[in-house]
């Protein structure tokens, strides 16, 4: 026997043992369950706003805000943590909020309720801690979560009706909020890797708002406290 052929053998054997090993982790990997989740939606914003009415110098009582209902893009992301529990990170893309007056009919000569005074868009990213119910295997699975949420308001602007019930140019602000959330929902899994889910959602945002005309300030607090409806299908790999 050559020397060639001494070393074949050892030689096909490490390289079917290496072979075999990669083979098993493959087909475990296959059997696993994913640990990551990417999700895409939709988010159908209805604000519950509850305000106290605007004060400030030369503002007749009566003065409120009504925030409009809005749609935007779902994106999260989501780590399973064990069978039952998973991390959700999940933001949308910054909508624009439209707001208008609420209350007499006019201010001096300048039309008032219903009338759009401001927009503003938001940034609001929500961390949850889900719980799933039934088996990690089982197509249906209904789950509930808690979080917090935080919101940054931003190109805050008052528009031209507001300007005029203001009396001149007017900047608006709104301050940042953290507050608890919630989720209650349903996920199907389609097949291990694609599945969709729909789910109704709370978050406690509150802020400060601030309009300065030429240095006077008119301001109020605001509980948006947003009910969230989500549609959405994922990826988990």
């Amino acid at each position: 026997m050559t020397l060639t052929k001494r070393l074949a053998s050892p030689v096909s054997l490490i390289a079917s043992l290496i072979a075999a090993v990669f083979c098993t982790a493959a087909a475990a990997n296959d059997d696993a369950v994913p640990a990551n989740t990417l999700r895409v939606g939709m988010y159908f914003v209805k604000f519950s706003a509850a305000a106290g009415d605007l004060s400030g110098p030369f503002t007749p009582p009566g003065l409120n805000l009504r925030v409009a209902e809005v749609n935007t893009l779902y994106v999260a992301y989501l780590r399973r943590l064990t069978s039952h529990w998973t991390l959700e990170l999940a933001a949308g893309n910054p909508p624009t909020t439209h707001t208008f007056g609420v209350g007499p009919a006019r201010v001096g000569s300048v039309p008032f309720n219903g009338e759009e005074v401001a927009t503003a868009k938001w940034f609001s990213p929500t961390v949850l801690l889900d719980y799933m119910f039934l088996d990690e295997h089982s197509r249906f699975r209904p789950y509930a979560g808690v979080g917090v949420n935080y919101t940054h308001f931003f190109h805050r602007n008052a528009t031209a009706a507001g300007i005029a019930i203001t009396g001149g140019p007017t900047t608006t602000y709104l301050s940042d909020s953290a507050g608890p959330a919630a989720t209650l929902g349903v996920s199907y899994n389609f097949t291990k890797h694609c599945n969709a889910i729909a789910s109704y959602n709370v978050a406690q945002i509150s802020s400060e708002f601030d309009a300065n005309t030429s240095g006077i300030n008119r301001t109020t607090h605001v509980n948006f406290n947003p009910r969230l409806a989500v549609v959405a299908v994922g990826y988990s790999f």
